[in-house]
């Protein structure tokens, strides 16, 4: 069965790049330029190496906050907004608060996660207690979150005078690697012999990418190692057996709701706290959230697929605007090919007729 579910993935994600390529050739662009201007601006530089791994990290952790209410049966369409909560409180927390260097940062992330946990649990509680469905619940606290977003960043003492964004945090918060030391006259001494280093420097690299890591690692045990994961699988394949055999549904979906908000938020405050240093008001949902829900249909509802899936739509999301800028080829057919992707995923019957087909020309397969 994983075998399949693996040939599935690997199968979709050819098809998603074929229906992209072929829209590209009948607009008259050649494939293969296209594919290598796309290989070389992820792989061609170790700075672009960084900044695809930067991309990468908030869809991961999304990814894995929709994986996880995936496994326990709720379909979390709110990590957008989430995500918002986690990227609010981080600002708030790394601008306002005053504490020793890398506890500060631990502060912020421990905060911004159960806050955004506590708005996942919004709609855990919702339907827990009253029926309402959580996908309802979710877009509806997607918005509530953009709008509580743009009050909070209007607020006189946290909005940059002459902006449409709040101060950046302090530096005692922030999660970047080596950010300070390569300002320094010493580090730019140094950086001035390693051109290797110097590339990787020039983008924001920070602790994100363990983190999420961490979080994937964690997510894996929760589910497979404890009794609360095999609880919250119970309620995923059947409430009523569940109930029946003893487990609290209402608390599971609780549970499950809250820390799949934590996941979501987490990946906001990462963002903040590595790469924009503040949060801006906002005219649009940013899509992070919603990217987390096609990185979790590929990566099969697991921790290590949210993890590879969340690389390959970084990479796609990085050098898409790049054909753009090198060849003129529209940026929107890299989201033709995510759009492919998921739709070829979310169809394996489909795979499976065409896997048969080749068999049957083969001879592999006896027709009846």
């Amino acid at each position: 069965m994983k075998r399949n579910r693996v040939i599935f993935t690997i199968v979709s994600i050819a098809l998603g790049f074929l229906v992209g390529g072929l829209i590209l050739a009948a607009v008259g662009f050649n494939l293969f330029d296209v594919y290598s201007t796309m290989f070389k601006g992820v792989f061609s530089r170790p700075k672009y190496i960084a900044w695809t791994i930067i991309r990468s990290v908030p869809i991961i952790l999304t990814g894995l906050s929709v994986a996880f209410a995936f496994r326990t049966g709720l379909f979390n369409i709110g990590a957008e907004g989430q995500f918002i909560i986690g990227a609010l409180v981080a600002a708030l927390l790394g601008y306002f608060l005053e504490l020793p260097l890398v506890i500060h940062a631990i502060v912020v992330l421990i905060g911004a996660g159960i806050a955004a946990g506590l708005w996942g649990s919004i709609a855990g509680y919702l339907r827990a207690k009253f029926g309402v469905h959580e996908v309802i619940s979710t877009i509806m606290l997607n918005w509530i979150a953009l709008y509580l977003n743009n009050y909070v960043v209007s607020w006189e003492k946290f909005r940059r005078p002459q902006s449409e964004a709040s101060y950046k945090i302090l530096d005692s918060a922030s999660i970047g690697i080596l950010q300070q030391w390569k300002r320094t006259d010493a580090g730019r001494e140094f950086l001035s012999n390693s051109k290797f280093l110097r590339e990787i420097l020039s983008a924001p690299v920070n602790w994100g990418i363990i983190i999420a890591i961490l979080c994937a690692i964690m997510v894996w045990y929760i589910l497979q190692k404890t009794t609360l994961g095999y609880e919250l699988r119970a309620v995923g394949l059947n409430q009523d057996a569940s109930e029946y055999g003893g487990i609290n549904v209402r608390r599971s979906i609780l549970t499950s709701m809250f820390i799949s908000g934590i996941l979501a938020g987490l990946a906001g405050a990462i963002h903040v706290l590595g790469v924009t240093k503040e949060v801006a008001i906002l005219s649009f949902m940013e899509g992070s959230g919603f990217d987390g829900i096609a990185v979790a249909l590929l990566g099969n509802n697991t921790p290590l697929g949210s993890v590879l899936s969340g690389l390959l739509f970084g990479a796609l999301k990085y050098s898409g605007p790049k054909i753009q800028s090198t060849m003129g080829a529209p940026s929107e057919v890299i989201n033709i090919m995510i759009g492919s992707i998921v739709f070829f995923t979310s169809m394996p019957s489909f795979i499976k007729i065409i896997a048969s087909k080749f068999k049957r020309r083969r001879g592999e397969v006896k027709v009846d």
